[in-house]
């Protein structure tokens, strides 16, 4: 999986922004303006991504590649390598998971427009 391409999937959703609101290197995906995919630009090697707590859990049993998110909530997010084990179908659905739960959380005018 290359940045390149997960850029143009996430890209690809309705709605989405990405900027690099803490550093030059770290770059967000947002759906209304909050960020669903967080990784670094120069050292591609994972993703972290809001996952529901349950599938977290199988998640990281089934693929060494999908751990506890880093420097985030350990209990919703997840840190998915993307050189890994983890099948490249898979990343992006789980960058489509992500996005889903953060729309959904979205006030409802908010979610509306997008």
């Amino acid at each position: 999986m290359t940045l390149e391409f997960f850029r143009n999937h996430c890209l690809s959703l309705p709605g989405v922004t990405e900027d690099t609101p803490f550093d030059p290197t770290t770059l967000c995906f947002r759906v209304g303006g909050k960020i669903f995919a967080i990784m670094d630009m120069e050292v591609f090697e994972y993703v972290n991504l809001k996952c529901d707590p349950e599938r977290s859990i199988e998640l990281r049993e089934r693929y060494d590649g999908i751990t506890p998110g880093y420097h985030m909530n350990k209990k919703l997010w997840n840190s998915v390598s993307v050189s890994g084990n983890v099948p490249d179908p898979l990343i992006l659905e789980l960058a489509i998971h992500s996005y889903e739960l953060i729309k959904s959380s979205l006030p409802k005018k908010v979610r509306e427009g997008i």
